[in-house]
């Protein structure tokens, strides 16, 4: 090839786009490592040449030479241009294996299986390609320039959600010393004083083998007390239920059935409850590891 001779630019093919070089190049962006109009869509390969980086076409995968393209017969491998942008980053050692692991979990195989034709979804589930796709010009007689203004709006999308993500990650990582300390406390239910992300570092931290089936924390102007998943991955069960009584209550109504003055909700699945004060919340714990002592003496 031509020496490249346009700095911190990326070339990927023109006409309709796709979620896997729109991800690639949001990455790129989103790492510092191209500008945003030194994006060049064309299918030239004089064009092409001149880039310092080439997604989704002209043929090679060769991360030397920063050429990430899947369509040839010769590469066999899973990924499409967004995964291997992604994995450039953590070989060079941009982005931390934790958040290689993140995005590629929660994003980019998803983004790949697409684009390579072997994702199977549901009726009525939406994803994050398809949403890179609806920006797409709806007339298949669009213009070039009206492409490329799509694309861009796709690109800052794509680039938002992957900050949202990362910094989600990162705050839900700051809040772990947190979780550690409650965790050190072997009860049958860890409390907290502010609200924090707390689902994640819990099972990171050995939460599988922890004592604690309740939690009670912080939820807006309320507090909450609410049941520890068995497990991170059976996240939508619970290690011990709320009261069957309770299931469904709200107000007066959970306020006669607990016979706790602040009761405020309690969600009919009996996972979670929210009360007026802490204090409430742990009249609620109590009322709740009573009655299933007595059930279990029966």
């Amino acid at each position: 090839m031509v020496d490249k001779t346009i700095s911190r630019s990326v070339g990927t093919h023109d006409g309709t786009f796709h979620a896997d070089e729109v991800t690639a190049c949001a990455l790129l962006l989103l790492f510092d490592l191209v500008d945003e109009d030194k994006i060049f869509r064309t299918r030239d390969p004089k064009e092409l040449s001149k880039c310092e980086y080439v997604c989704d076409v002209g043929g090679i995968y060769d991360p030397s030479q920063k050429l990430f393209d899947h369509h040839q017969v010769e590469y066999q491998g899973p990924l499409s241009s967004a995964g291997m942008i992604l994995l450039y980053l953590k070989e060079i050692k941009l982005i931390p294996s934790k958040e290689y692991d993140l995005l590629n979990k929660h994003m980019m195989i998803g983004v790949d299986a697409h684009d390579n034709g072997k994702d199977i979804v549901p009726p009525g589930v939406c994803t994050y390609s398809n949403i890179i796709s609806s920006f797409t010009p709806v007339s298949h007689e669009a213009t070039s320039e009206e492409q490329d203004a799509n694309f861009h709006q796709a690109l800052q999308f794509a680039k938002e959600h992957l900050n949202r993500l990362l910094e989600r990650h990162r705050y839900i990582q700051s809040c772990k010393m947190i979780v550690a300390n409650v965790m050190e406390n072997k009860d049958d239910c860890l409390f907290f004083d502010k609200s924090i992300p707390w689902l994640e570092a819990f099972f990171e931290l050995g939460g599988l083998n922890h004592p604690a089936k309740f939690l009670i924390m912080p939820a807006g102007d309320h507090w909450k007390l609410r049941g520890i998943p068995p497990s991170l991955e059976d996240r939508m069960n619970v290690r011990q239920p709320l009261p069957k009584d309770w299931a469904g209550l709200l107000d007066q109504d959970l306020k006669n059935a607990s016979g706790i003055k602040g009761a405020v909700f309690c969600h009919k699945g009996r996972f979670v409850s929210v009360w007026e004060t802490k204090e409430d919340a742990i009249k609620a714990l109590e009322y709740t590891l009573e009655t299933s002592k007595k059930e279990k003496s029966k």
